[in-house]
């Protein structure tokens, strides 16, 4: 098992990785589970990671003498919206949610934002712990404190910054997740590498199949740097004042602008879009000069490799790089005819374009759009 710190001041937590963990949640978590006394935990789950691994975590809670209220969120990115921030902060209150109290997330990114969010608005602000289920949950969602929900007008548009108390990340639960779920969560690996560390890139690169085919030495080590790297830009930049955590978005605005042009539906998981976005970052980065197109291509074959989609022609949207472009004026950081985007000088050096036109987007998306 290994440890990460995310250090801020007075508000540090710890990140734990390792296989197992979610039968330890009892010992791990005891702190924040001995204040309920004789009363039920409550827990957020995913549907899906509620039937795979409900009982699983029900036991580790059993053996202490602990009790679960569960509450099932539908899995799908269509449970990060108001009608379900909604029920759940309403079912969280009849049970007497206190603010010293912790309410607990089990699932992916969707249940891990939806909880953070209501944990941060309800009065005013209580505790919550992340038992991410998912790879993509693990490296990066469940990290950081970025809660939110999704509007009509784009992703992520309505949240808060509120931090976890505990984030217990359980390589183990990752066999339970179907192929497409793991290469989603693949897609935010290579991220890392490709904003800051070429080397981990490579790593990364050369490490896919094991990564998928679930080896936990492997996922154990990636997971942890990937959740070190993050731990360092947050402790250093947590709110995105800097541009150092804006680096985390590399291939989102992209990825963002294909989310919501795919109705935020299964037909684009958030990973896929991720892997789409980078790529588009990459090509978009070498029409503008700054790296080679060869160092683009490499970094769409290394997705491809892993079975991530690099292509946005092979969506089919009924678009035009206009509308996708459009998409991106109603980004958190848009400023009138500008959007901040990550672009790259390098394989492993990312940094925030701040002169970027989007009727030049526009220009570039038809062209993708029309390749290959």
């Amino acid at each position: 098992m290994a440890a990460v710190n995310v250090a801020l001041a007075g508000r540090s937590y710890e990140v734990l990785v390792g296989s197992g963990l979610l039968g330890r949640v009892h010992c791990e978590a005891y702190s924040f589970l001995e204040p309920y006394g004789q009363r039920s935990i409550p827990v957020v789950a995913d549907a899906n990671a509620k039937r795979l691994l409900g009982e699983h975590l029900q036991a580790s809670f059993r053996s202490a003498g602990l009790s679960i209220d569960w509450y099932e969120v539908p899995s799908g990115e269509a449970s990060k919206s108001w009608a379900e921030l909604e029920k759940l902060t309403d079912w969280l209150l009849d049970r007497g949610i206190t603010r010293s109290d912790h309410v607990f997330a089990l699932g992916g990114g969707v249940v891990g934002d939806l909880v953070g969010f209501a944990c941060s608005i309800l009065k005013r602000g209580c505790g919550f712990v992340q038992l991410p289920t998912t790879l993509l949950a693990q490296v990066d969602s469940s990290v950081g404190g970025k809660t939110a929900i999704n509007a009509s007008a784009g992703k992520n548009l309505i949240g808060a910054f509120h931090q976890p108390a505990l984030v217990l990340a359980d390589t183990a639960c990752l066999a339970s997740l179907p192929i497409r779920e793991m290469r989603a969560g693949l897609a935010e690996v290579f991220k890392y590498g490709l904003l800051g560390d070429a080397e981990f890139f490579a790593r990364v690169d050369a490490d896919s199949n094991a990564i998928l085919s679930h080896d936990n030495t492997v996922l154990e080590s990636v997971i942890t740097h990937c959740v070190g790297m993050k731990a360092r830009i947050v402790a250093e930049d947590e709110r995105e004042t800097k541009d150092a955590r804006a680096l985390l978005n590399l291939g989102h605005t992209f990825g963002h602008a294909l989310e919501a042009e795919t109705g935020f539906s299964d037909t684009l998981l958030h990973g896929e879009a991720v892997a789409l976005g980078m790529v588009l970052a990459a090509r978009f980065s070498a029409r503008r000069g700054l790296i080679a197109q060869s160092d683009a291509e490499r970094v769409a074959d290394a997705l491809a490799r892993a079975g991530l989609p690099t292509e946005i022609a092979a969506l089919g949207l009924d678009c035009d790089g206009a509308a996708l472009a459009d998409h991106m004026r109603n980004d958190k950081k848009a400023e009138a005819t500008t959007v901040p985007f990550i672009l790259l000088r390098a394989i492993g050096e990312a940094y925030v374009a701040r002169d970027v036109e989007l009727a030049d987007v526009g220009t570039f998306l038809d062209e993708q759009l029309r390749a290959h």
